[in-house]
């Protein structure tokens, strides 16, 4: 057991990089298909996003579902809010709604379209 703290770690990563996705694998190589879907919408609207490879990093996996007290990955947060999982990401992103809530928080989004 280490003495480490999940939720500062968790906080200290939200607070440095403007869009996480904790996620099975990296946004350039997606370990299953809803990291992948979250990672391609991301790529569509032109932004970069900082992933946190939960398969190399147990705690971390467990950590982030207690902190959300969300049960599955991947988990988006855009400038520290949880924005949801695969499925939430997909709707918002087919119906604007993503587009329009970066854009609101202040990220030049290159596509606006849902696909």
């Amino acid at each position: 057991m280490t003495n480490r703290s999940l939720p500062q770690e968790i906080e200290t990563l939200l607070s440095e990089h403007p869009i996480v996705l904790f996620m099975k694998g990296t946004p350039a190589m997606p370990m299953c298909g809803f990291s992948g879907v979250v990672c391609q919408v991301l790529a569509r609207l032109g932004q970069d996003v900082h992933g946190v490879n939960v398969l190399e990093d147990p705690e971390m996996r467990e950590g982030i579902k207690v902190y959300t007290n969300w049960p599955t990955l991947p988990q988006l947060y855009i400038k520290g809010e949880f924005i949801g999982g695969a499925d939430i990401v997909k709707e918002m992103y087919q119906s604007g709604e993503l587009a329009s809530y970066l854009t609101d928080k202040g990220f030049t989004v290159s596509e606006t379209q849902g696909a």
